[in-house]
């Protein structure tokens, strides 16, 4: 069966409603690079962060209405310098579709329009290849790999992917 053509995914800002999509996130595919699912306490702390961001943004990514994933950028520090990191997650039904690198295309134009840092940064396990694949779709620049521990106690192996905001 062929599937029908979807309109493009926008970003709606994450509110109050976008708890059912972290617990809908939350199963052992879509967190096998991340340390596994999280608890409930753990997803109701994260919805908090989430909702409470002053330095970023997370967003629903919407299609056609409905909620297909998550995506957001938020400050962190990284080699001594602040920098925008991005991260997302985009529901199994709606994989390989394009969704997610349409997301971070627009997180990009996001982050820029804060005009608050230079670099976007994303940080996929090297052995993630869908994630690795949406960095280079989405133009990031791949700029090696690092060990990184996330969530505490669990360590990885991530590639350090970029974007440089202050430019077009």
């Amino acid at each position: 069966m062929e599937r029908s053509p979807l309109s493009e995914p926008c970003l709606v800002p994450w509110s109050e409603g976008d708890f059912a999509l972290l617990v809908a996130c939350n199963s052992a595919g879509m967190t096998a690079h991340l340390g596994g699912p999280e608890t409930r306490e753990q997803l109701v702390s994260r919805h908090r962060r989430y909702l409470a961001l002053e330095r970023g943004q997370m967003f629903r990514i919407a299609l056609d209405g409905d909620a297909v994933g998550s995506i957001g950028y938020w400050e962190t520090s990284w080699q001594g310098e602040s920098v925008w990191e991005t991260g997302w997650g985009v529901l199994p039904g709606f994989q390989g579709r394009g969704i997610a690198a349409t997301a971070a295309r627009l997180v990009v134009e996001e982050a820029r329009a804060t005009g608050r840092h230079a670099r976007l940064h994303a940080f996929p396990a090297v052995d993630h290849a869908a994630s690795n694949g949406v960095c280079r779709k989405a133009g990031f620049t791949m700029r090696g790999e690092h060990d990184f521990e996330y969530p505490k106690g669990h360590w990885m192996r991530c590639n350090d992917w970029s974007v440089d905001l202050s430019g077009c």
